[in-house]
């Protein structure tokens, strides 16, 4: 029988009135992406926002640090808690103020208006939404001088692994982390929760084309 699976979008959120335990971080977000059986009792946890900070922890430390989140949807829920569990400065960024302002309401963090992306300084930056995902390559929300004065840049995009983005990141100089090392640092947790044994990251890397020194 199955004693554990990964949910997807766009089922993370419905997933949790099905579940007997959901943890406090998932709870939280909102979201359960992570599900374990043991024959009597469903458990779910989510190890999107704990992907997504190890990720950028290999690049950069974030308590005290000016972080912003572009979008306002579910990924954007898991990094913004997992920024503030950080102490991390967050400011969320969407096109629309209004789910931008709801969010940033929740987790008591400060937010603004796409068209308003140059009133903020910050030192990282992370977008979250499916802007410059396959076809649509060629698409950054970001204007990339903005990029200019950024230490850090972070795209949850894993096709292309170089967004536009992140091109442009690159030719500004910014530490650039790509969708797949959150991708991977996800899957390491849920691993791990799953057979309480060390995942064997190397493996887990080449399996979705990671080199080791991108990971």
């Amino acid at each position: 029988g199955i004693s554990g699976l990964s949910v997807t979008a766009p089922f993370k959120e419905d997933i949790l009135e099905y579940l007997d335990e959901i943890d406090e971080a998932a709870l939280k977000i909102g979201a359960v992406n992570t599900i374990k059986y043991d024959g009597k009792r469903t458990a779910g946890i989510n190890t999107d926002w704990i992907g997504a900070i190890r990720a950028l922890e290999r690049r950069t430390g974030l308590e005290g640090k000016g972080c912003m989140v572009v979008g306002a949807g579910g990924t954007a829920r898991a990094l913004v808690y997992g920024l503030k569990k950080r102490q991390a400065r967050v400011v969320i960024i969407n096109r629309t103020l209004s789910r931008a302002k709801e969010l940033a309401g929740e987790f008591n963090v400060d937010f603004g208006a796409l068209k308003d992306i140059r009133k903020f300084s910050v030192d990282v930056l992370v977008n979250t939404t499916t802007v410059g995902m396959e076809p649509d390559h060629d698409m950054s929300l970001v204007p990339a001088d903005y990029l200019q004065n950024i230490s850090v840049v972070m795209d949850v995009i894993y096709k292309p692994r170089m967004t536009k983005l992140l091109i442009d990141a690159q030719a500004a100089g910014c530490k650039v982390v790509e969708g797949l090392e959150m991708l991977l640092e996800q899957g390491i947790a849920q691993f791990e929760w799953w057979t309480g044994k060390k995942a064997p990251r190397d493996k887990m890397a080449r399996a979705i084309g990671l080199t080791y020194e991108e990971k």
